[in-house]
């Protein structure tokens, strides 16, 4: 592997003190405002997130890919990592982490935002949230430099000021204190561009006025931080080594290709599997979608909400996302429904992770029944509070269509809806929580002919068998109905 693939790479992790501080509003801004002063600008999201990457890549006008170290090893994410930005297409890797700094599952810190910032050797502009503190905030800085030296903070932006006397309070304690460059102060939001839902934004797709908040997040950066400093702090990584050099990286794809990954095979003999994206099934990640394509399947974006049946498809992948926010329409496609449920009674690979599992049940109980695709015999509620929030870990143990028993998958979970009624058994469900809520009593998965419905959010990188098996059993359909 050339040094200059690891090493030519401007980049630049922008991190906070815990989350909730406003950094994917400054993500945004920050990549806004570059690509329109021209700038090639490749994002990235550290973490199991689909909403915040989902506004990266608007900002950027390119997919936003996960950085996560939970999820794939060192040499996978640095592989992503340098396929996504090599070969002459990027003048900058933004990177978005996510919590706080060192944040991550133990005491070591294992799997935080400054162990990825680390991996890639990236220098970190710090994003603090300034709200009713003052000169405390040098202290926390100060305290955020020592606790791990070998990451490289070298910029600040202050968010949330309450006025030029705040601003001039905090910046003049921490250049007192801490010697770190203040590069940006943003002030208190008045108008909210940015609506929320849950813990996190409302994703792009459901949000009607998506380009004119990314311009207003470009406007409050352009007249708050500095973007040459921004650049520079990213450029004085070009001579920093990754931290995979000597990792054995795996080298199955060249340098280059990562743009361009999500086109699908246009072979009229590749299997074909139906994509469900729309606005209530929105979360997939980038690498899952490649996956498929590089395995051969050729893809086809179909929608519950506004198509009125199935295309001709051998395979189906319904992600996560807010059915609960569509149940009405989803409720009033019954066509629709009908088609998948006879498709997946005749045999139909269907993958479904959580809002796909939804959909895929009975009915969700809200302020009234809404009946979905009655695939599953199964019954779903919401709660006010998150029902699985975090990583998981799944032992497969029972046997099943597409994971061979014994393996153990990693993935994450979030879901605010709850099981009202299950017709079914804890022995038709494949995995075995040892991490994770899962649907019930520590069990997830379940199967029922070729269809597998899981709460579990897998990710290609860290699980590769999946794409080889989705689109294998789409393969052996479409030579079925040849043959028939």
């Amino acid at each position: 592997m050339p040094n200059d693939a690891l090493m030519g790479i401007p980049r630049v992790l922008l991190a906070a003190l815990r989350g909730g501080s406003g950094k994917t509003v400054l993500s945004v801004g920050i990549i806004t405002a570059l690509c329109k002063a021209g700038k090639k600008v490749v994002p990235f999201k550290k973490g199991p997130d689909y909403i915040d990457a989902g506004w990266l890549a608007m900002a950027a006008g390119r997919p936003c890919y996960n950085l996560d170290t939970f999820l794939a090893d060192d040499r996978l994410i640095c592989r992503s990592f340098l396929s996504h930005t090599s070969g002459g297409n990027t003048d900058l890797a933004f990177i978005e982490g996510n919590r706080g700094l060192y944040d991550g599952l133990d005491v070591d810190g294992s799997t935080s935002t400054a162990s990825l910032a680390r991996l890639l050797n990236a220098p970190v502009i710090l994003c603090l949230d300034c709200t009713k503190t003052t000169r405390t905030m040098a202290a926390v800085v100060l305290g955020c430099l020592h606790f791990e030296p070998d990451v490289q903070i070298k910029g600040l932006i202050l968010n949330r000021v309450a006025g030029s006397r705040h601003e001039t309070i905090i910046r003049q304690s921490i250049e007192k204190y801490c010697g770190v460059p203040v590069i940006g102060a943003v002030p208190k939001l008045i108008r909210q561009d940015f609506p929320e839902r849950h813990m996190g934004l409302i994703p792009t797709a459901e949000h009607a006025g998506v380009h004119h908040s990314l311009l207003a997040a470009a406007d409050l950066v352009a007249q708050n931080v500095n973007l040459s400093d921004v650049l520079c702090i990213a450029q004085s990584a070009q001579t920093n080594p990754l931290s995979c050099i000597g990792l054995d990286l795996p080298a199955d794809e060249p340098f280059g290709r990562g743009h361009g990954l999500r086109q699908s095979q246009d072979d009229s003999d590749a299997p074909r599997i139906g994509i469900v994206q729309d606005s209530a099934f929105q979360f997939y990640y980038p690498d899952n979608i490649d996956a498929l394509a590089k395995a051969g399947a050729q893809l086809i974006y179909i929608s519950p909400l506004t198509d009125t049946g199935l295309p001709d498809i051998d395979a189906l992948y319904i992600g996560g996302g807010f059915p609960e926010t569509h149940a009405s329409e989803l409720a009033a496609n019954e066509k629709f429904r009908h088609e998948i449920r006879a498709a997946a009674e005749s045999g139909l690979p269907v993958y479904a992770e959580c809002g796909g599992l939804m959909y895929l049940g009975k009915s969700l109980e809200l302020d009234r029944s809404y009946p979905m695709a009655g695939v599953l015999p199964i019954v779903f509620g919401f709660s006010k509070k998150p029902q699985g929030h975090g990583y998981t870990i799944a032992t497969v143990d029972r046997q099943n269509p597409y994971y061979e028993v014994g393996t153990v998958i990693k993935g994450h979970e979030f879901h605010y809806s709850k099981v009202l009624e299950w017709g079914g058994g804890d022995h038709e469900m494949a995995f075995s929580m040892e991490k994770g809520r899962g649907i019930r009593n520590s069990r997830d998965g379940i199967c029922y002919k070729n269809v597998f419905a899981t709460y579990t959010h897998i990710h290609s990188l860290g699980t590769p068998q999946w794409a080889e098996t989705l689109v294998d059993l789409a393969r052996r359909k479409r030579k079925q109905a040849v043959f028939r």
